[in-house]
């Protein structure tokens, strides 16, 4: 073989050459044919997207999928799945990082022959990166639609209108070309204008996302705090006893506020005029306020050769001046004296405003953080035309003790609130409930010895009713026919009101 070889060489080494001209030819047209040498080129990273029609794919025809123009893989295959067209993608490696979840995906064609290809919208930071076979959901594709199919959805005299539109539009425009050039030219900063908006509109889809972020950021902590939660529900329920307890000087606060607000009112129109005058005293001041740093440094240099003085002269005048004040004592005690008033006026203000400003600690808070709530329940309680209709909302808060005077001392109190479940009820009212029950005992006991005696027991005015369901605290004079007007008492109870 070797000897056949030496004889042959030439013939040898053509057909050698021709041997890998054709293997270089051939990768060439492999190549070209968008055929993936293993061991050379790496696998490509495969995405799907369902889409309601694949029509004109034809995998293997070089039909390309684009992120803003630019080519980043091909259309590698379809399959159909529960009704729906599954476009493979392969994607190039490198470009393997750019798809997020939330991409889409339009089916176009590139020419009038329907050579379609897959422009992609790779999605934003905000969805994670999608994985290899990850499919795009229906909702997020759009295919290519065909002119038949919109003709096809309407009707026949839809289609007649759009045909003399249609004729209508190419005879006005015939030979006007030029001014629709310029009508549409003139509708150029429309559409730079439609753009900002656009842009504007896009910043705050991305504001919304960040809000809802931050919500869910903010709802997860407060779950995490839920026992800080409880314990400040469990301080605001102690704190609005406290206010409970306090209703009616907080009713006379509130009642004073309206008289305090107004002189509040006159007062600041009076100091308006002060005002006028302070601001051009103020602007006055401005170079004697520039003059201090260079005022400031001559009195440091003032004051180091005047310290010896102070401290050798200054000072023994000082305490040798003591006495002399000691005796001025009387004197500012009967000036104290002759000045009480005013005296206890900046007490109770300097009492009033400790009270106010003082804070318990973490665990309570102090009156002006109670002020803000009581402006916001103020709001609340004056606010109307909410959910429940155009009423005003109104919560009545009150002591038995004040219930039974108002029984007492209201005419018809009883018929416009209803007092009595109230007051005989031994969990809501027991001093109250308790004398009812007394007197009731005590009114049996008067009728029966007054039955004993053939007259009527003696007794006040009252009204005839039964136990638990009286008039608190009400009542009136009634007869028995036949009795020759004699006045009998029904059952009148007393109750405690203190």
């Amino acid at each position: 073989m070797k000897l056949a070889i030496k004889r042959h060489a030439g013939d040898f080494a053509a057909i050698l050459v021709l041997l890998v001209l054709s293997i270089v030819v051939a990768g060439y047209i492999l190549h070209n044919e968008r055929l993936r040498f293993p061991f050379i080129q790496s696998a490509p990273f495969t995405l799907n997207a369902e889409f309601s029609t694949a029509q004109a794919v034809t995998p293997g025809q070089g039909q390309s999928v684009r992120v803003s123009g630019v080519q980043i893989g091909e259309i590698g295959g379809v399959t159909l799945k529960n009704g729906m067209a599954i476009v493979q993608m392969d994607i190039d490696q490198k470009f393997k990082h750019l798809v997020h979840q939330n991409a889409t995906a339009l089916l176009r064609p590139k020419t009038g022959l329907k050579d379609m290809f897959i422009e992609l919208n790779p999605g934003n930071g905000y969805a994670p990166i999608a994985k290899p076979g990850y499919t795009i959901p229906l909702s997020n594709t759009l295919p290519d639609v065909n002119v038949d199919e919109i003709l096809a959805s309407l009707d026949g005299d839809t289609r007649q209108y759009l045909d003399l539109l249609v004729n209508g539009a190419g005879q006005g425009l015939n030979g006007r070309g030029d001014q629709l050039a310029q009508v549409l030219e003139r509708f150029e900063p429309t559409h730079r204008d439609l753009a900002r908006v656009n842009r504007a509109v896009a910043v705050r889809g991305a504001d919304l996302r960040q809000l809802i972020n931050s919500l869910q950021r903010l709802n997860t902590a407060l779950a995490v705090k839920q026992a800080q939660i409880v314990q400040l529900v469990d301080a605001s329920s102690v704190v609005f006893r406290a206010f409970a307890s306090q209703d009616q000087s907080i009713s006379r606060a509130i009642a004073d506020l309206p008289g305090t607000l107004q002189q509040t009112t006159t007062t600041l129109g009076q100091v308006q005029a002060f005002a006028s005058q302070l601001g051009p005293a103020a602007q006055n001041l401005l170079p004697a306020a520039n003059a201090l740093p260079a005022a400031n440094a001559a009195l440091t240099a003032l004051s180091r050769p005047s310290a010896p003085i102070v401290q050798n002269q200054i000072r023994p005048f000082v305490i040798a001046a003591r006495p002399v004040v000691r005796n001025l004592r009387p004197a500012s005690i009967n000036l104290a004296a002759a000045t009480p008033n005013l005296s206890n006026v900046f007490a109770v203000l300097n009492h009033f405003v400790n009270m106010l400003g003082y804070n318990p600690g973490n665990t309570e808070h102090g009156y002006l953080w109670w002020l803000a709530w009581l402006n916001h329940n103020a709001r609340t309680l004056f606010s109307i035309q909410d959910a429940n209709g155009d009423f005003r909302p109104l919560f009545l808060q009150a002591s038995c003790a004040s219930l039974a005077q108002i029984a007492s001392n209201v005419p018809n109190a009883e018929t416009i609130f209803n007092l009595t479940p109230i007051l005989t009820t031994a969990g809501l009212c027991p001093a109250q409930a308790a004398a009812d029950v007394a007197d009731y005992k005590r009114y049996q006991q008067q009728q029966q010895s007054g039955a004993l005696n053939g007259h009527a027991a003696p007794s006040r005015p009252g009204t005839a009713t039964t136990p638990g369901s009286g008039s608190a605290g009400s009542g009136a004079t009634s007869t028995t026919p036949g009795s020759s007007g004699t006045s009998t008492t029904g059952f009148y109870p007393q109750l405690p009101t203190g």
